[in-house]
């Protein structure tokens, strides 16, 4: 069931637009303003192809091969072969949401107007979105320059009705049937409109905006479950007052200690029960769980910056400009995207290594303020949550692994004429895993410290935390008591996240985090 419909224009797109084609479904139409833009660009494209000087992309080959000039007669079979030759992808297939997200992407540049394809062209583009038709795109194969060619070329290739794809009901099966199937007929490119459709940093792009998408759902869980953690280790909420942020003015940190304090408002746990063993200072991985958060979620605005900015971009080579020239480019260079995407990798191991600390914390007895070891039932003969800390501590090293910048790398590649590449689509590849993990890695801290504060007999958690405990456990989330088969109750715990279950929960209470 589609959302809504997206209308896209001559002036780019929006996130919402991007997640509700990519994950909602939502059906795509192109405006009159994208129609004319597109005929436009076409008629000069036409008159450029018509005249005996070669021009990059139009009349010529591509590449290295730039230099030679291609005759009239062999013009579509050069677009057709740019398409079939640089689908050159291997590996498993890319996720359906990122595909249509790429598909997407490339048809939001190709309205732009400045790229020179007909409007049959886009018209296609957009009825296979509609018609649920998901080429199949393959995990290697783009470097991240010229665009994700590999990536690209794969769904160009179902345009002319070539390769496989994925049918509305899951099925692959040869593109050809499925477009015949849904009344599509296939395209036959003409100067340009291979080059067109290959040439661009949607596949990354689309997949920043998605991470970014989550990520903002998991900087506020990450801010629960600290909070939780916090209550169950009976630290002080002292520390999350706002004056002491504002003498440190960043926006994320801020935002973090307030969404912990509104948590923890209303607890019977903060601050008022160390007469045990006397803290003055709750250890880094409580105390400074704002200042951590915050940073990621600093480098969160600034990843969407730059989402947006390419959002509004026509990333082209050549581009047609509106005085008539086609002239060559490196927008399609992918360094801007490719940064934030590995910015976003550190930035969510980080926000995984602390939520891992504050969770070792709550099991061991030692440091834990009175929990039993392990939160066990009846520590020794039950283990308790000792391996959901090894799995946690598992997650959170690859994280750090994957947070090694893919866009450091550089490989030269078309006989050193594309000799600096972003590895962008790498980075991207890598953040979403990252990002999968950091998930997990919430969820152990969430099954941990909810079970704490649930052993913490006669004290009264917040209201918020209360709410969040309560939903935990009737989405399969089980509390306190002997071992049982782990597992499933992790699985329902990432599930809970994952889905916005704990954000739902708490904001029920506190009114919307920030």
């Amino acid at each position: 069931m589609t959302m809504h419909t997206v209308v896209l224009g001559t002036s780019g797109t929006t996130p919402a637009d991007v997640i509700a084609v990519a994950r909602g479904n939502a059906r795509v139409e192109l405006s009159a303003e994208a129609v004319t833009a597109l005929a436009k660009a076409r008629e000069i494209v036409d008159a450029l192809a018509a005249k005996p000087e070669p021009v990059y992309g139009v009349s010529t080959g591509f590449g290295a091969l730039a230099t030679r000039h291609i005759s009239t007669e062999l013009r579509a079979q050069l677009q057709r072969n740019i398409v079939r030759s640089h689908a050159a992808g291997m590996g498993p297939r890319v996720e359906r949401e990122v595909v249509r997200a790429l598909m997407f992407l490339r048809l939001k540049t190709v309205c732009s107007g400045h790229t020179g394809v007909r409007p049959e062209v886009a018209q296609t583009m957009a009825d296979l979105l509609n018609a649920g038709i998901t080429p199949v795109v393959h995990e290697y194969g783009s470097l991240g320059c010229s665009g994700d060619l590999a990536p690209l070329s794969h769904c160009a290739l179902a345009l002319m009705g070539e390769g496989d794809a994925e049918g509305p009901d899951g099925t692959v099966r040869p593109a050809g049937e499925l477009l015949a199937e849904a009344g599509i007929t296939p395209v036959e490119l003409r100067e340009k409109e291979g080059l067109a459709l290959l040439n661009g940093t949607d596949g990354m792009l689309g997949m920043l905006l998605m991470a970014i998408d989550d990520l903002e759902k998991l900087y506020k869980s990450a801010d629960i479950t600290a909070a939780l953690s916090l209550e169950a280790l009976l630290g002080t909420d002292k520390v999350l007052a706002p004056e002491l942020h504002a003498i440190r003015p960043h926006p994320g940190q801020g935002a973090a200690a307030a969404n912990m304090l509104a948590v923890l408002e209303g607890s019977g746990l903060t601050g008022h029960h160390q007469d045990d063993a006397p803290r003055v200072q709750d250890a880094y991985s409580v105390r400074c769980a704002p200042q951590v958060a915050g940073a990621g979620r600093d480098t969160l605005t600034h990843a969407a910056l730059v989402a947006s900015r390419e959002l509004a971009a026509a990333v082209d080579n050549p581009v047609v400009l509106p005085d008539g020239r086609v002239e060559s480019n490196g927008n399609f260079h992918g360094a801007p995207v490719a940064y934030v995407l590995d910015f976003l990798a550190i930035a969510a191991a980080d926000l995984a290594s602390i939520a891992e600390r504050r969770t070792d914390r709550l099991l061991d007895k030692n440091r834990s303020h009175g929990l039993p070891p392990f939160l066990a039932d009846d520590a020794g003969v039950d283990s308790g949550l000792m391996i959901a800390q090894y799995t946690q501590a598992a997650l959170v090293s690859e994280m750090k692994r994957l947070a090694v910048p893919a866009s450091a790398d550089s490989i030269p590649s078309s006989a050193m004429q594309e000799d600096h590449v972003s590895m962008g689509w790498s980075a991207a590849r890598k953040l979403r895993t990252a990002v999968g993990n950091l998930a997990r890695v919430i969820a152990i801290e969430l099954y941990a410290s909810t079970r704490a504060i649930e052993l913490r007999t006669g004290l009264t958690p917040a209201p918020a935390s209360a709410a969040a405990i309560a939903a935990a456990r009737t989405a399969g989330v089980e509390g306190p008591g002997p071992d049982r088969f782990l597992s499933p109750d992790l699985a329902a715990a990432e599930t809970f996240v994952r889905d916005g279950g704990l954000l739902a929960a708490v904001e029920k209470v506190t009114g919307p985090l920030a």
